[in-house]
């Protein structure tokens, strides 16, 4: 089966040759090394470069383990860039694989040589056009600014969207959706042919690899029984608002375990760090200010936190806000939850002061738009309930609210529009209908 990923291969596509190291980061098993092995490569054949300008090397296979010395690694690039005036395009998977090691030629324990200094000394050969995927260790987003001072390019791969999804998708189209909104976007679960071979496949991406991940890189020693349960409260709990503090709480009253909000906080930007949720944070519309607490956490693939949970906790409202939220990061939007602050009449008839939510304010350059998921309207009071909050904002950008069925989109009294969920997904441009 070829998955198309045209979103990631245009950027690397526009990347090309412009003198960064293209850094390809994302969750693992989201596809990093098959966009740059398949799709990638392929596209440079195209090109007409043949594959002996084109270095590869996958850092996890046993066949590649002496690369993951530097100095070998270094020594063997160096000596594949045999014509000077023919651009080399070195591909590196993994590269976290790629060990730290004592500086051989200096008389200092603590003088070390590892990938970065690889990659910056690489970067200075003129026809050499670098490429590394990482996801774990020393290659998560926080540390790239850093590690590579600058010179690395980021290209962020998500999991794929439901357009990619269901382009590849070799099931009834009308499925579709139903699949996508169990079992998510990771390419492997394409490939499997049942309930239980999905559900297996994604468990153990959690207990074999991610969490794995994060003990090892941040040496966690006694607390997996915690970053587990942790991560099961986060999936019971997405689109919902919560802190620390309030989890904090949870262990206590309901695990009867004591651990400090600050730890918690900490375990949460692990899991951020990895790629495996994200976390949006609250917007006062009115105030044009941030509020500190508190915000809402959504997993980076629906199919991940449903495996979380044993696929029991299907509430498809849930989902399909997380689905909404990945989607614009997808489209690289970046995404807050919406306060407005408001004055309305209790049922005792006073006034009172409220604050009313907008699931989405989505920016992105000079656009804006603000998005309710609602999961159905059967009435006319419901509908009016979801976009309340929506009335009471001001300003001329877009006011959307998606549903779950199948509408010919349409724009009500005041300007407001409401399209289905799979129009969303599938069409980019839906939203500005």
């Amino acid at each position: 089966m070829i998955i198309e990923r045209p979103h990631y291969l245009n950027k690397l596509i526009e990347k090309k040759e412009n003198g960064f190291i293209k850094v390809i980061t994302g969750v693992r098993r989201c596809g990093k090394s098959y966009l740059l092995f398949n799709l990638y490569h392929d596209y440079l054949n195209s090109l007409h470069v043949e594959d002996k300008y084109i270095i590869e090397l996958a850092l996890d296979e046993a066949r590649n383990a002496r690369y993951r010395n530097p100095l070998e690694l270094d020594q063997y690039i160096r000596e594949q860039v045999i014509e000077k005036d023919q651009v080399y395009y070195v591909f590196l998977d993994e590269i976290q694989k790629v060990a730290e090691i004592k500086n051989p030629y200096i008389d200092d324990t603590e003088a070390k040589i590892g990938f970065v200094d690889v990659l910056l000394g690489l970067m200075k050969i003129r026809n050499l056009d670098l490429y590394v995927t990482g996801s774990n260790s020393k290659m998560l987003s926080s540390d790239i600014l850093t590690e590579f001072r600058d010179r690395g390019d980021e290209i962020k791969l998500n999991p794929l969207t439901f357009r990619e999804f269901s382009a590849a998708y070799e099931g009834e189209q009308r499925n579709a959706w139903k699949e996508y909104y169990t079992y998510g976007g990771m390419p492997v679960v394409l490939l499997r042919k049942n309930h239980e071979e999905k559900s297996k496949y994604l468990k153990d991406l959690f207990t074999k690899t991610y969490i794995t991940d994060v003990i090892e890189r941040h040496k966690i020693l006694n607390n997996k029984e915690i970053l587990e349960e942790l991560l099961n409260i986060i999936s019971s709990s997405i689109g919902s608002l919560t802190n620390p503090t309030k989890l904090s709480n949870t262990f206590r009253s309901v695990k009867n375990i004591k651990i400090s909000s600050m730890t918690i906080n900490t375990y949460l930007d692990y899991f951020i760090d990895a790629f495996i949720i994200c976390k949006s944070y609250r917007y006062d519309i009115k105030g044009k200010k941030y509020l500190d607490t508190p915000l809402k956490y959504y997993f980076t693939d629906v199919g991940l936190r449903n495996a979380r949970l044993n696929f029991r906790q299907q509430e498809e409202n849930h989902i399909m806000e997380n689905i909404i939220y990945n989607e614009l990061a997808a489209r690289a939007f970046d995404i807050d939850v919406g306060v407005v602050e408001c004055n309305q009449r209790n049922k005792e008839g006073k006034s009172q002061r409220s604050q009313l939510e907008v699931d989405f304010i989505a920016n992105k350059d000079s656009r804006r738009y603000y998005i309710q998921s609602a999961l159905s309207l059967p009435h006319e009071e419901k509908r009016k309930q979801e976009v309340n909050s929506l009335y009471r904002i001001a300003d001329s950008f877009k006011k959307i609210v998606i549903v779950k069925d199948d509408i010919i989109p349409w724009h009500d009294e005041k300007g407001v529009l409401y399209l289905g969920i799979e129009q969303f997904l599938l069409d980019a441009t839906a939203m500005d209908s």
